[in-house]
């Protein structure tokens, strides 16, 4: 059966710079298409990895915890001190304002354990900076048109690996990986990232689901 998963498990997989493997399968968590990622991440392999973006404090211990159980790395999204209260890695957009990373930079220096570092690139700027912060990871994006982003342009198959051989470390395919494009993502692929092409059968982020979602934020908070 074609499916995203099946096509991230023929890559070989990238090392971290003290050497782990990392993950070859990435959910993406999204505040307006997929605001709450457990489920997703239920069903992910274990040694997958999740990248939480947007995620409220009501969730974050869960999300953890989770986690945990089934071994997949979880990297917080642009929350430099979330990530090290809850001993999880960080994910950087593009975006160049780095001064927020210092106290993770900091913590990395020292080697606190699970201090992994991943930066988005949408061209050779963001693989400049990825470089320049010593990234373990590059999510390089858009290879494919994606709904996240309508109408931008994609950089293709051709250009995406052009750019990505240039990286200087390991680089993962992100926009519009579905089951039909996964196959497509060329090498030096060490992973591949997805949001809805890896949500869990009928599942959909409805204006309904988002609304019981930030109920539910609520409720936990108070």
């Amino acid at each position: 059966m074609r499916t995203v998963e099946g096509a991230a498990s023929r890559l070989k997989p990238g090392r971290s710079r003290r050497g782990a493997a990392l993950p070859r399968l990435w959910l993406f968590s999204d505040p307006a298409r997929l605001p709450d990622p457990r489920p997703a991440a239920a069903g992910l392999p274990r040694g997958g990895g999740v990248v939480a973006r947007g995620l409220p404090p009501a969730l974050l211990g869960e999300m953890a915890r989770l986690g945990r159980r089934r071994r997949l790395v979880l990297l917080l999204g642009a929350a430099p001190r979330p990530a090290l209260a809850w001993r999880a890695g960080l994910h950087w957009p593009d975006r160049p304002a780095t001064s927020a990373l210092l106290p993770f930079l900091l913590a990395r220096r020292a080697g606190r354990p699970g201090a992994f570092l991943s930066v988005a690139a949408h061209g050779p700027a963001g693989l400049r900076r990825a470089r320049r912060l010593g990234a373990d990871l590059v999510f390089l994006s858009p290879i494919f048109p994606t709904p996240s982003h309508p109408g931008a342009p994609a950089l293709g198959p051709w250009r995406w690996s052009a750019l990505a051989r240039r990286a200087g470390r390991p680089v993962a395919a992100l926009g519009g990986v579905t089951a039909a494009t996964a196959r497509q993502v060329p090498p030096p692929a060490c992973g591949l990232a997805a949001i809805t092409a890896l949500l869990p059968p009928r599942h959909s982020v409805s204006r309904k689901s988002r609304s019981a979602f930030t109920e539910h934020c609520r409720a936990s908070a108070g």
